[in-house]
């Protein structure tokens, strides 16, 4: 009687136990998502080089000519006032790729360049880059017919003056009384040459002037007789 239990009892329990695990079979839905999973993986890694590649392109950027200090107009690029800087590429503008400052120095600037400026093509030409109705005019200034400081983009204006105004003064055409005659009225220093060992020994300061063609022959007829005297005018406007 207890051997028929324990029989009954035994397969009461394998009955039950193999109803349970037939209850936790996998459907055959699941058995699909491993795929599924993989290919959504797929689809983020397609998506992320994409992207990678989208902004790759986007921030390609290039080796370019970079002003490092002022150059007046008609003046080349040298090694010592260009250096190289990294922008981003751009086709519509024609930037001075570094491989190419070289062929840059056998050109002049069309108009004064500003240290910091980045090199396009447009800025450059094979000529001296004047205005029309422009000329430069070299002067050899003693002091006390210039001001202080005077630098490369002043405007000034010129004046003819007695003798007396080469002598040393805080005004450049001090001294010179009723005898002087504007000559320029605003005209734009192009050029100053400083510490020259020529300039040192004759005392005087070269400097060369943009003018109006109609001004020329006043000027330079007082230059040659050492009667110019430049003043420091606000720029003209535009």
């Amino acid at each position: 009687m207890k051997v028929q239990e324990r029989a009954g009892a035994a397969n009461h329990r394998g009955s039950g136990s193999a109803q349970g695990v037939g209850e936790r079979l996998p459907s055959t839905g699941r058995e699909r998502k491993p795929a599924l999973a993989a290919l959504a993986v797929l689809l983020i890694l397609v998506g992320a080089l994409g992207a990678t590649v989208l902004v790759l392109r986007a921030g390609e950027r290039i080796e370019v000519v970079r002003i490092s200090a002022d150059i007046p107009a008609g003046k080349s690029v040298t090694n010592d006032n260009m250096k190289p800087v990294m922008v981003a590429d751009d086709p519509s503008v024609h930037y001075v790729r570094w491989e190419q400052r070289e062929a840059l120095k056998k050109l002049q600037a069309k108009a004064s360049l500003v240290k910091g400026t980045i090199a396009i093509g447009e800025m450059f030409s094979e000529g001296k880059g004047l205005p029309d109705g422009k000329a430069y005019v070299g002067l050899a200034l003693k002091e006390g017919q210039y001001p202080a400081g005077l630098k490369v983009g002043d405007h000034v204006s010129a004046y003819r003056v007695s003798s007396d105004a080469t002598k040393p003064s805080g005004n450049a055409t001090s001294g010179a009384g009723e005898a002087n005659t504007l000559l320029v009225k605003d005209a734009r220093v192009n050029d100053v040459i400083v510490g020259d060992d020529k300039t040192i020994s004759s005392g005087n300061l070269p400097v060369t002037v943009m003018v109006s063609t109609n001004e020329i022959a006043a000027l330079t007829q007082a230059a040659a007789a050492g009667q110019v005297a430049l003043v420091l005018i606000p720029s003209a406007a535009g």
